[in-house]
Parts: C-alpha cells; sequence; structure tokens
C-alpha cells in the first residue's frame, strides 16, 4: 500500500494527514480543535450506543478533506491512530504498555479495528505506556520515530508540553517515564495567582538574558521560594512584567532539567519544534549541557513511529 492516514488525536486538539509511506512525504493535511475531550462530549450527548461507530463517523468529513486535497480515492487506506484515541474519553479504552520493553521491536500496544461497509479503512490504534507510578500517550508513538543509538549507556529523550515528558532507554529498552507539570503550573502561576499582575508577554526572543537567569537561578535555589521573586522583582522596579515572564519561564524550565546535572546519560533529546524546542535548547546551554544535548522534530518523529507501526503491525 503506497499510503496511510496519520492521525494525531489529542485532548485539545486533531490533525489527520495523508502519508506517502515510502517517503514520509504528507501529501494532505486536516486540522480542527475536535480533540478528545470534545468528541467525548458530542459522544455522550448524542446518545448513540456504538461508540465506535460514533468515532469512525467523525473521521469521514477530514478524510474527505484529505481526499479533495490529494486528489485520491482513500477507500481501504489504513488510517493509524496515536494519542488519546486509546483513552477512557476516546474510541476504545485499551491497557497501557508496562514498561521495560523494546521500543524498536513492535512492542505498543495496539489494537485493530478492521474496514466495514460504513467505514472503509483498517484502524489501528495505539495505546499508552506506563511505569509503577507514570503514564503516557502519544509521546510513546512519536519515540519509535526517534533516533536512538545502540548503547547500554542510558539516553534521555525530553517532551516538552503542558505535561512534560521524560523518557530513559537503555539497550533500546524504556525502562523509565517521567512527568513535569512544567507547562501547566506556568501557565497557572501566570494567570491564576497571585504573580499575575507581575508578569506579561513580551519579547519573545529565546536566548533572553532573564530567561537564562532563570535557569541558572533555578540551580542553587528552592522554586517555591525563587517564584515569588517575580512578585518582589515588579514592586521593587528590578524587571518589567516582560522581564519577568521570561524569567518565570527559566525559573520552571530549569527547575524540571537541573536534576540532569546530576545525571550521566549518554545524550538528552529534546523531542519537539518550534518555540519549546528553542527554549529548552536555551536551557540545556545555560546549564552546561549543550555537548550531550540533541534535538529531533517531533512533527517528522511522529509520522516515523506511525510508519513504523504501519510497517510491522498492520
Amino acid at each position: 500500500m503506497k499510503h496511510f492516514i496519520s492521525c494525531d488525536w489529542g485532548t485539545s486538539s486533531f490533525r489527520l494527514r495523508l502519508i506517502e509511506t515510502g517517503t514520509e512525504k504528507v501529501l494532505a493535511e486536516s486540522r480542527s480543535a475536535q480533540g478528545i475531550a470534545a468528541a467525548h462530549a458530542s459522544y455522550k450527548e448524542s446518545g448513540d450506543s456504538d461508540r465506535i461507530l460514533f468515532y469512525t463517523n467523525s473521521l469521514m468529513k477530514p478524510i474527505k478533506e484529505l481526499e479533495e486535497q490529494a486528489g485520491l480515492t482513500l477507500d481501504g487506506v489504513t488510517v493509524i491512530i496515536s494519542g488519546m484515541a486509546s483513552s477512557s474519553l476516546g474510541m476504545i479504552e485499551l491497557p497501557y504498555k508496562s514498561i521495560p520493553f523494546y521500543i524498536k521491536k513492535a512492542g505498543l500496544e495496539t489494537h485493530f479495528i478492521p474496514a466495514t461497509d460504513l467505514f472503509r479503512h483498517n484502524l489501528i490504534i495505539v495505546s499508552g505506556v506506563r511505569s509503577g507510578n507514570d503514564v503516557m500517550r502519544g509521546e510513546e508513538t512519536i519515540l519509535v520515530g526517534c533516533s536512538i543509538e545502540d548503547t547500554s549507556a542510558e539516553q534521555l529523550f525530553i517532551f516538552p508540553g503542558t505535561h512534560s515528558k521524560h523518557i530513559t532507554v537503555q539497550d533500546g529498552l524504556i525502562i523509565n517515564i517521567g512527568t513535569y507539570m512544567t507547562g501547566e503550573l506556568f501557565d497557572l502561576l501566570r494567570t491564576k495567582s497571585i504573580l499575575a499582575a507581575s508578569v506579561e508577554a513580551g519579547d519573545t526572543t529565546v536566548n533572553n538574558r532573564w530567561f537564562v537567569k532563570g535557569v541558572q537561578d533555578s540551580v542553587d535555589n528552592n522554586v517555591l521560594n525563587t517564584i515569588f521573586h517575580i512578585r518582589t522583582n515588579q514592586l521593587f522596579g528590578a524587571l518589567n512584567k516582560a522581564d519577568n515572564y521570561q524569567y518565570l519561564s527559566g525559573l520552571l524550565i530549569g527547575a524540571e532539567l537541573k536534576d540532569l546535572l546530576q545525571k550521566r546519560y549518554a545524550a538528552v533529546t529534546i523531542v519537539s519544534e518550534g518555540v519549546l524546542l528553542d527554549l529548552y535548547l536555551a536551557a540545556m546551554n545555560a546549564l552546561g549541557l549543550q555537548n550531550i544535548c540533541r534535538q529531533q522534530n517531533a512533527d517528522k518523529a511522529l509520522v516515523s513511529g506511525q510508519a513504523f507501526i504501519f510497517n510491522h503491525y498492520l
């Protein structure tokens, strides 16, 4: 088969793409804010008893958009879905795959749904991964598409976001998962806390000196104390609100990353794109960890991961 349909179904976002299998080239794309949370709410309101049918029906319109963009008929083309479609809010709830397991040896938990007359596409739904006290859904598929060195030394893959994920790989095995609520905490502090009146978005320069100072100050200080300096910075006229915004960002990202100074990873790969990628690379540099730092485009890795699943799981 020359094509597959890539579906990345997050909590608050939805993206469908037509992929050429050999080149992994994106031929057409459809995006919306119809994430799993919204889809689940619509499903509950509908009163429909057939959950899978409801969700597959919601895929028909964006698949039609791909057909129109690409000028192709996509009947029979397999759809690979990663993200929250395998959660309790999704199309079908699948169990998490427990670590450790070999990430590159078709070890993920998946569910196959054959095509029907009503939905003429085979479905492969990828489930998440769990440790004894942590979970992830979606990042496991991206990790499959990442460049992973064949080494007995531990490698760390960092997926920045609302809930940043740190995934440790050794000898091709996922051996640990860690979640850091960096993005959510940043949003809460800058919008809902006493600090909200002291920060505002401004300079977007990645190497902003106040961002770098925030990262560096996080190393030897308790973040629960240091974040209050956001308020005193403004009260005492030390920093303006835009500089405080950068300083707060640096403090929290630094607090997430500072434990890396005590570890001995063969490499630390930041898997992201855009501003978040630039911020985490700048933070690694501020911590003096640039020599072991790598970067991987998360979007391309997702497509590569789904291509691997298409070739090995069908």
